[in-house]
């Protein structure tokens, strides 16, 4: 069931694009062709080494040594450069072929559906993308090549076996099965202490903890004398198969010189076929390493390939893209679970509309379902019920980066990228003037700091936009969302780190410039709050209020309660928890 594994990963690998496995086979080709050169000399160096011998003691001629002696040194020369350009040859084609794996592999990765991520961490899919695909390439292109090579010089050696001395080739055959033995014991150990390698890699710290506590279980119990027992038994079984594998080769060798004495064949042929002997075991040898090797890889592989295999669940297969969109949003009885909390319902029934040239505002307690409204908005994660329809069309309708495109997400923690900020605000945008991002930064209150950086629009951001401080990042992140000027913009925290002056120009840019889009706002300040045409008030999933900041006031409720809270300074923030729980989960998601 292993090999049958070890050869699906090896083919596997080697299909995984058109144009790379042309070239490996093409490669596999000229490979076979140096091979044929590299087996050629190595095969031939023993037996004129027998010829050289035999011109010195059964001959006696200097010039038919000195010939036997020249033959073997451009043997050697010959060989080993064949094995130099196949070796290179080898290691520029895997090089490819790692590229290519790597890159299948990153395509899926971020083909995959948002809980995909959820689901899985984040160190875990780099450990794939990065050591297990080495290893893979690695391993299969490694042992592709000794396979190839040694399979190649076995059938050239056993010819010359044969041809220098049948009666001592059959007597060799006869000692396989021992050989086959040996390797077998060897191999069993030397897998069973690659794979704890290998977990051990891929376990980190747990592995460290279990190993230190399965040591104390076996001294608990005094064990440790038993314990070396029972391995020194095993080394024993193999020192006595070594002890077998010793008579059979000095049998051969005491075959060989009867053969001799009796004129049957020449010293130098002895030695040559005792050369071919040893040599036909190193191959045979390193053929059988072959399957242990790719066994090594095997694991890895079943989870590389496993993620490139992997098909989304979730599918954005949508295909309207119109030329002109308004931008109304509309919730209609949505309920939503996380798959990561699949009895945690986050949104109940949720019903409310976005209106072009409006701003609404989402407000609530933590855990309440504001930020998860924003997913659903993205077209991050399935909905379990109802409808979120853009333009009265269902937002899975619509083509993937169109729909990315018509709506603009600032987050409260914004990501930046390791790029020039004009990369940062151009991000997904295939060409973008330069006066359109300067334009941008400017309705985003950017420009000024930006002018003020070493290289202005060309410094680097850092990884994460570790140069910038965060109320810089999220003026950047902004001016990213207003270069696209999007029909529908998602402000989600996006002021909370910016100081009074700013936010106050972004107040201004929201209801001045932003006149013709949808604006959904998600704040806690009531600054920010208290200006929007409508404002949704979420309790536990559920929309418990709707109206404007003075039709909410008069109303009383919840609402009425975190701005009384907020203004009296209790809380920092309308982010009112007395008496509301955040419901359970693994904190992966913001609600």
């Amino acid at each position: 069931m292993r090999l049958w594994k070890a050869v699906v990963v090896t083919l596997a690998f080697m299909s995984l694009d058109v144009s790379v496995t042309t070239a490996i086979y093409a490669g596999i080709t000229l490979q076979t062709s140096l091979v044929s050169w590299y087996v050629l000399g190595e095969t031939f160096l023993p037996y004129y080494t027998g010829r050289a011998i035999d011109g010195i003691v059964i001959q006696k001629s200097m010039d038919q040594f000195s010939t036997a002696v020249i033959i073997v040194c451009l043997l050697a020369i010959g060989s080993s450069f064949a094995a130099g350009i196949r070796g290179g040859i080898f290691t520029l084609i895997f090089a490819r072929l790692n590229i290519r794996l790597r890159n299948c592999l990153f395509r899926s990765l971020v083909s995959q559906e948002t809980s995909f991520f959820d689901e899985n961490r984040t160190g875990d899919l780099i450990s794939r993308l990065t050591s297990d695909t080495t290893m893979v390439s690695d391993l299969v292109s490694q042992n592709i090549n000794i396979f190839l090579r040694n399979t190649v010089k076995v059938t050239g050696v056993v010819v010359f076996m044969f041809s220098l001395s049948w009666q001592l080739s059959l007597v060799t055959f006869m000692g396989f099965p021992i050989i086959m033995m040996v390797s077998n014991i060897y191999g069993k150990y030397y897998k069973r202490l690659s794979k704890e390698v290998q977990n051990a890699l891929a376990r980190a710290s747990n592995t460290a903890e279990e190993t230190i506590s399965a040591m104390k279980t076996v001294r608990s119990f005094a064990n440790e004398e038993e314990e070396a027992e029972v391995y020194l038994r095993k080394l024993q079984q193999v020192y006595q198969l070594n002890l077998t594998l010793l008579v059979v080769q000095v049998s051969i060798l005491y075959y060989g010189g009867h053969l001799v004495i009796s004129g049957q064949m020449t010293s130098g042929n002895l030695i040559a076929f005792i050369i071919y002997e040893f040599v036909l075991g190193d191959c045979m040898e390193s053929v059988g390493s072959v399957y242990s090797g790719l066994m090594q890889g095997v694991g890895a592989a079943e989870k590389v390939f496993e993620f490139i295999d992997r098909k989304p669940t979730m599918v954005h297969d949508g295909s309207l893209a119109p030329d002109h969109l308004e931008g109304r949003v509309d919730f209609e009885n949505v309920t939503f679970t996380y798959r990561t909390r699949p009895h945690t319902q986050v949104l109940q029934n949720v019903s409310f509309s976005l209106s072009p040239g409006k701003v609404t505002a989402l407000v609530g307690p933590s855990g309440s379902g504001k930020s998860s409204c924003v997913n659903i908005l993205e077209n991050f994660y399935p909905l379990e019920g109802g409808r979120v329809l853009l333009d009265g069309k269902p937002i899975s309708a619509y083509d993937h980066k169109y729909l990315h495109r018509v709506i603009s997400l600032v987050s409260q923690e914004p990501v930046l990228f390791a790029r020039s900020i004009t990369d940062n605000i151009s991000y997904g945008l295939p060409t973008v003037p330069f006066e359109m991002v300067v334009e941008a930064a400017q309705k985003a209150n950017a420009h000024g700091f930006i002018m003020e950086l070493q290289d202005g629009y060309s410094t680097e951001t850092g990884e994460k936009g570790a140069q910038l401080s965060g109320g810089q990042k999220q003026r950047v992140a902004m001016a990213r969302a207003l270069v696209r000027n999007p029909p529908v913009l998602i402000l989600d925290e996006a002021t909370s780190a910016l100081d009074a002056e700013s936010e106050y120009l972004i107040q201004q840019a929201i209801h001045g410039n932003l006149q013709k889009h949808t604006v959904l706002i998600i704040a806690h300040r009531l600054s920010t709050v208290e200006r929007a045409h409508l404002i949704v008030v979420l309790d536990k999933g559920r929309v418990v209020q709707q109206g404007t900041h003075q039709q909410l006031l008069a109303q009383g409720g919840l609402y009425a309660k975190l701005v009384q809270r907020q203004m009296l300074g209790l809380e920092p923030a309308m982010d009112y928890t007395a008496g509301h729980k955040e419901p359970p989960g693994n904190g992966t998601h913001k609600a």
